[in-house]
């Protein structure tokens, strides 16, 4: 018999209008985005519904913005279209993963949205300290990828940031060597094309961010998991809410193995999954992962079944 997995989505999957509609239809979504208002001190639900886009791009914006808007996707959608599903398992893309841990008891919603609210921060903070980029390369395969990063590396710090699946890795780094590998990675017959980011998030560049969120998180009381979570950096599950704090910290300077958690619950017979919150980005990866894989996408009101 198969199974079922929530999975939810990472920064820049935001867009403005995200939520607005569940706003209107739910006294929970209402209830939700409230609370995440006051607990920031300013209007998260009016940027999220009415932009502008630069800030809700903004990285310690974007990253609150997206994971209110999933868990407010998410409990409507728990208590409408999705009563009857029953996940046995959950995992989400970089930020996603702390929607993910909320999912599965492990962490608030009050804890979450402080610590996207910091994360962001705090990332933001280590991207203007160093100049950075990040390089999405595309028809090349993981080999190829390392070897570009290895020989672009003699202008800055460069390595693969995301392994999103075949034939799609991020590299991060500094400007000059992700410079660099574009051009590598063309002349190897690939496409490359830099993203609009902050900064060279998943990398090295990343280790003062690191260091503050190690600190936020030993200041949260996280609860034990009630169904298995795939950690982003090993493509393996949660053994323990142990160890959540070091694989979130470590996140932000190691690679995403989305790739590998996807075929990882494949394996174990995953064979449903839904893709709660802004955007269909996850359902396109899993396109590419595995062509059979049935996802559902609940990214609107209508999805949820509350209106």
């Amino acid at each position: 018999m198969g199974k079922t997995a929530l999975l939810f989505p990472g920064q820049g999957a935001q867009s403005v209008g995200m939520g607005a509609d569940l706003y209107e239809a739910s006294p929970r979504a209402r209830e939700l985005f409230d609370l995440a208002d006051r607990l920031l001190g300013f209007k998260l639900s009016a940027i999220c519904f009415e932009g502008p886009e630069e800030r809700l791009n903004a990285t310690d914006v974007s990253q609150p913005a997206i994971f209110v808007t999933s868990v407010a996707l998410a409990e409507c959608f728990a208590a409408g279209a999705g009563r009857d599903v029953k996940a046995d398992a959950a995992a989400g893309l970089s930020l996603g993963e702390y929607t993910a841990l909320w999912a599965a008891g492990a962490l608030s919603f009050e804890d979450g949205v402080r610590l996207t609210r910091r994360r962001g921060e705090l990332m933001q903070a280590a991207a203007d300290a160093n100049p950075s980029t990040m390089v999405s390369i595309m028809g090349l395969d993981e080999g190829q990828v390392k070897n570009i990063c290895e020989a672009a590396s003699a202008l800055g710090i460069i390595s693969p940031a995301n392994f999103n699946c075949p034939g799609q890795i991020v590299v991060s780094g500094t400007k000059g060597a992700c410079a660099k590998a574009l051009t590598l990675a063309e002349e190897a017959g690939g496409r490359a094309v830099e993203l609009k980011v902050a900064g060279a998030f998943h990398s090295q560049l990343m280790a003062s961010a690191a260091e503050g969120l190690a600190c936020e998180l030993g200041a949260i009381a996280l609860g034990d998991l009630r169904v298995p979570v795939v950690a982003n950096v090993t493509a393996d599950y949660y053994g323990s809410s142990a160890d959540i704090q070091p694989m979130l910290v470590r996140q932000l300077t190691g690679s995403i193995l989305w790739q590998k958690s996807m075929e990882r619950l494949l394996a174990d017979g995953f064979d449903t999954f839904y893709e709660i919150g802004p955007g269909r980005v996850l359902r396109g990866l899993m396109k590419k992962i595995d062509r059979g894989a049935a996802v559902t996408g609940v990214n609107g009101a209508a999805e949820t079944g509350v209106c």
